[in-house]
């Protein structure tokens, strides 16, 4: 995993001892990002634990750093019960994503539902210090949402900085390049081009319905922006690979990171990004700078 990333609040430098055991969170209310309609934020969420009635509720007491666990919780309806029927969205009732407060680590992941409705799913925290998870879902008849909690592994902790800005990421000699990356809030047309070895991947694996995904997290308080790729396998207009285009809608100005997966032979891969949004239209670091590892 490309790693590097900055945690806004908690300062450069900062080593914290966090209590032993997980520590859980939510962001509740209306402050930026909370999804306030009519206003600019109107596509973000995750800052908050329920919304809509709906509640991120986990149920898992503890995970220690680099040890593997099993991360278990419910989703509740306006009722208070535990939702049984959800409507799968790019072939899944529910997308888990689990990331550094940092930004420096990133997880997307499938659990599985029991007959009560708890989710389940093997997590290891890579290690000590403040973790946001993301339950992305929607449910039959109604919204999708995006709900998010705070989790934290026990021990020191010292936050990174984000990764410069660069118009490439490599992973296991994947090369994934980046245009139109905007530098000023509002709507922009992202594409991510794969190679391997040099040569353009035109035979990328199908993944959830689309040739890849892009998550995009606003640093400091983490919301969550969807961005949705175009086409899909299949339709007779969406080739796969080397090009996925993808249709953004970036907020306000600030720093984001990207995370791209993708499939090739039967593996996904995580490639990220970090995108700086000026508000004037001019990058706010070096674009083109050295490709982070």
């Amino acid at each position: 995993m490309n790693a590097g990333a900055r945690l806004a609040g908690f300062g450069v430098g900062l080593v914290a001892l966090f209590a032993a055991g997980l520590g859980v969170g939510a962001a509740v209310g209306d402050g930026p990002g909370s999804g306030s309609s009519g206003s600019e934020e109107e596509n973000v969420s995750g800052l908050e634990s329920s919304r809509g009635g709906y509640s991120f509720v986990p149920e898992t007491n503890g995970l220690e750093p680099g040890q593997p666990g099993d991360f278990r919780f419910r989703i509740t309806g306006p009722d208070g019960q535990v939702v049984q029927a959800y409507r799968p969205q790019h072939e899944r009732e529910l997308h888990l994503i689990v990331a550094g407060r940092d930004l420096n680590w990133f997880a997307h992941i499938h659990p599985l539902r029991d007959a009560e409705g708890v989710w389940s799913v093997p997590l290891t925290l890579p290690g000590p210090g403040p973790f946001r998870a993301f339950a992305d879902f929607a449910v039959v008849d109604g919204d999708a949402y995006t709900l998010g909690i705070d989790l934290t592994a026990p021990g020191p902790y010292q936050a990174r900085p984000l990764p410069a800005p660069s118009p490439v990421s490599s992973i296991d000699g994947y090369r994934v390049s980046l245009t139109g990356a905007p530098t000023r809030p509002g709507d922009a047309e992202i594409g991510l081009t794969v190679t391997l070895d040099g040569r353009p991947v035109t035979d990328l694996d199908p993944y959830l319905g689309a040739y890849g995904h892009v998550v995009a997290l606003r640093e400091g308080d983490l919301a969550y922006l969807h961005v949705h790729p175009e086409g899909v396998p299949g339709d007779g207009a969406t080739a796969a690979g080397p090009e996925v285009r993808f249709d953004m809608h970036l907020p306000v100005a600030a720093e984001y990171r990207l995370f791209f997966d993708f499939q090739h032979r039967g593996v996904v891969r995580t490639a990220d990004f970090t995108v700086p949004v000026t508000g004037d239209g001019k990058p706010s670091g070096d674009t083109h700078g050295p490709t982070h590892e």
